[in-house]
């Protein structure tokens, strides 16, 4: 039986960080923190890795968190309590930018559409660093046309009314991707936006949208 914060470490001779992180693991498996974990050697069960889908260790899955990298005891007893609540969705994204893991952001948003919400959460963050700008950017454009991106157009469209001229510019673009019918009303409200790019945004947007219907 599993729960939350079952853990899965790979490592691998030679890594010079899988010990710290199997030593932070290990104590928090002591002070209850942690259930289970289990250690592989991936030169040993290297088809372990390839289920995995990494090439890198230390890599780490925390409940349904993959993380990969060198993470403090302290990070990692963060992501453990973030597990346990299953309440790290928008700082599961935010970290896999971070890292530059768009490929697992867009298939852990993909796999899940309700993710998405908490996308839209990060996409307002004003501390957000130009990684995680540009990172969302890439997802939302990844998502293209998508029925996932169509049951979004709703939020989106509350965002076109933001007090900020960038979350309206931003939100245009995203509606135009959808290629649905539905953004339309959005985007023509827009074209009276106070900000010339906005409405240069929308207006491109809206013509996108005509010219797929």
């Amino acid at each position: 039986m599993s729960n939350s914060t079952d853990t899965l470490l790979l490592i691998a001779p030679g890594c010079p960080h899988c010990q710290s992180v199997l030593n932070s693991l290990s104590t928090l498996v002591k002070n209850g923190d942690i259930g289970r974990l289990e250690v592989v050697n991936i030169s040993i069960y290297p088809e372990i890795a390839t289920e995995a889908g990494t090439r890198s260790v230390p890599w780490i899955r925390i409940g349904k968190y993959e993380l990969s990298g060198n993470y403090t005891a302290g990070e990692l007893k963060s992501w453990v309590e973030k597990a346990a609540s299953d309440v790290a969705g928008k700082a599961y994204i935010r970290e896999l930018l971070e890292q530059q893991q768009l490929d697992k952001a867009i298939d852990y948003i993909g796999n899940d559409s309700t993710h998405l919400t908490e996308l839209l959460e990060l996409m307002q963050d004003e501390d957000s660093s130009l990684s995680v700008k540009f990172g969302i950017g890439a997802i939302f454009e990844a998502l293209e046309s998508t029925e996932a991106l169509v049951r979004a157009i709703s939020e989106l469209g509350k965002l076109t009314q933001h007090e900020k001229p960038s979350l309206r510019a931003d939100a245009a673009y995203y509606l135009g991707l959808s290629h649905s019918p539905a953004a339309k009303p959005w985007l023509t409200r827009l074209k009276d936006d106070p900000q010339q790019d906005v409405r240069e945004i929308a207006e491109e947007a809206l013509e996108a949208l005509e010219s797929k219907s």
